[in-house]
């Protein structure tokens, strides 16, 4: 029973131990994640603040990299606790297996000491010779062996424990080393908030006197964001049109040819090979790269609150990605180019198919790819336009194909972050 509750404590014990480790790795991966892209904001950040051109451009990267900062903080606070908890867990582990060499020491100890009391050159032999067969003998002989093999085990039993005990003294120095690291960088990254805020602070006081041209370049963003809106829609609606104009030309030859087969008159947007297309996309969800290979999200999907503007809100059916000048946009997803075309003062518009969804890719400078154009994951497909404060700006949305009609979805739920 004992070697039961032994075993079942002992893969517990793994098993706690391969979370934590699980846990760490993981945070680590996310402070990484979190550290590339405020290290990304921070030199865009730069390009604007050396060309002084646009302040509210400065000001939505600030609030991105207070944001980010924010969660940096967060995310070492979860990794002090977890630090502090795994420190706390070997200590008492320390603890545990430095009872446990006492206690195997003083077994040992009696182990010895009971040999000793019983020395006998002859003992051992006159034990085996004094049996009363050969069988008996042979089992006496085998007794003594195991005797001299439990000493050895046991000698071994208790260096491996101090090796255990030495380990687990070296681990907890080390998570003490790395707890003290990131309370650390804790410390700096509030500083830099602090200093985020200031300037926050100062743009928006700067920008604020220029509310009444603010508000037209909203008014105008909007009527833009609209436009590009509709067209998106009907470059879409064109698409499927067409699609089920072949449909139904190919229904027609199918009829012609067997008068009598029954042909379902249900619209369907896609081959048997385009919902395995759709799949694809859809397991990749979380996953899939970002359209530009650095740069940072300045306006979310949806509603938002004007970053200096009491009470004005945009939508947007997408997400802003401010990004370096000359950045080449990439395609997320492998696919099929579908449309291509210009918008006022929104430079060129890329749509890409890939079974039921659909990247649209705005503001670009230039195209590098036609209708028809097959792409693959990460392969460029143009040049991004600059604003007014020399950095480039993407607008990048995704879109679900339901029969005819369409619904706009949240990138950043799709890409990798």
């Amino acid at each position: 029973m004992k070697s039961v509750i032994k075993t079942i404590f002992f893969l517990l014990f793994c098993v706690s131990y391969g979370f934590s480790q699980g846990s760490t790795q993981n945070l680590k991966k996310q402070q990484k994640k979190l550290e590339r892209k405020i290290s990304s904001t921070k030199n865009l950040l730069k390009k604007v603040t050396d060309s002084r051109k646009e302040s509210l451009s400065e000001l939505q990267l600030i609030n991105t990299q207070i944001q980010s900062r924010e969660d940096l903080l967060s995310l070492f606070d979860r990794q002090v606790l977890l630090a502090e908890g795994t420190i706390k867990e070997k200590e008492e582990q320390v603890e545990a297996l430095g009872e446990r060499v006492e206690k195997l020491k003083a077994q040992y100890k009696e182990m010895i000491l009971h040999a000793y009391k019983s020395r006998n050159k002859n003992g051992k032999m006159m034990f085996v010779l004094s049996a009363d067969n050969y069988y008996e003998a042979q089992k006496r002989n085998k007794y003594l062996k195991s005797i001299t093999a439990l000493h050895k085990k046991q000698v071994a039993i208790i260096a491996s424990t101090q090796k255990k005990v030495t380990e687990e003294i070296a681990a907890i120095t080390l998570e003490k080393e790395r707890k003290k690291a990131l309370l650390t960088k804790k410390r700096i990254e509030r500083q830099e908030i602090e200093s985020d805020r200031e300037k926050q602070q100062l743009i928006l006081n700067q920008i604020q006197k220029k509310e009444t041209s603010l508000r037209a370049d909203i008014a105008a963003n909007e009527r833009k964001k609209q436009k590009l809106k509709a067209k998106i829609a009907e470059a879409i609606k064109r698409e499927l049109a067409e699609i089920e104009r072949k449909r139904k030309e190919a229904e027609r030859k199918r009829r012609e040819a067997n008068p009598n087969t029954e042909v379902s008159p249900s619209f369907t947007d896609e081959s048997s090979e385009g919902k395995i297309v759709s799949k694809n996309f859809e397991k990749n969800k979380g996953t899939l790269p970002w359209p530009v290979s650095s740069g940072a999200i300045t306006e979310r999907f949806g509603k938002n609150k004007h970053p200096s503007l009491n009470g004005v809100y945009t939508n947007n059916n997408g997400i802003d990605l401010s990004c370096p000048s000359s950045s080449g946009i990439r395609a997320v997803f492998s696919g099929k180019v579908t449309a291509v075309f210009p918008i006022a003062g929104a430079g060129k518009v890329i749509i890409i198919k890939h079974g039921n969804y659909r990247t649209v890719y705005s503001n670009l400078k230039e195209s590098f790819v036609a209708i028809g154009d097959e792409v693959t994951t990460k392969s460029e497909i143009g040049v991004v336009l600059l604003n007014e404060s020399e950095l480039g700006l993407l607008h990048f949305e995704i879109h679900h194909v339901s029969g005819m009609t369409t619904k706009s979805l949240n990138p950043s739920l799709w890409l990798d972050h």
